[in-house]
């Protein structure tokens, strides 16, 4: 299933009976900041942080470590995110976060 596919937000079936290719799948939405114009990057990851109740989570994708944004996340909800890297490079960056 596809959410807000054009933000590059989707659900994927992979690890629990999916296609089987092997990719690593934490059973969160992702977003995929590599489809987001730069301008408007740290906005669009931000609101949809902001739209997370407790307990509830998404993977972001970033082509880069996005310590920036981090440190951005971080002001502006002090401990509200509880984060684990999923993968880190080459290619891209995968960080699962739960609002805490």
């Amino acid at each position: 299933m596809t959410l807000g596919n054009d933000l590059g937000l989707s659900e994927t079936g992979h690890g629990h009976g999916g296609c089987g290719c092997g990719e690593k799948d934490s059973g969160l939405p992702e977003l995929d900041a590599r489809t987001i114009p730069h301008a408007i990057r740290h906005a669009t990851i931000l609101g949809a942080l902001a739209s997370l109740t407790p307990g509830k989570g998404m993977v972001l994708v970033a082509p880069h470590d996005p310590i920036p944004l981090l440190g951005q996340i971080e002001a502006e909800w002090p401990g509200g995110f509880a984060l684990e890297y999923l993968d880190r490079g080459p290619e891209a960056w995968r960080i699962a976060f739960t609002r805490n």
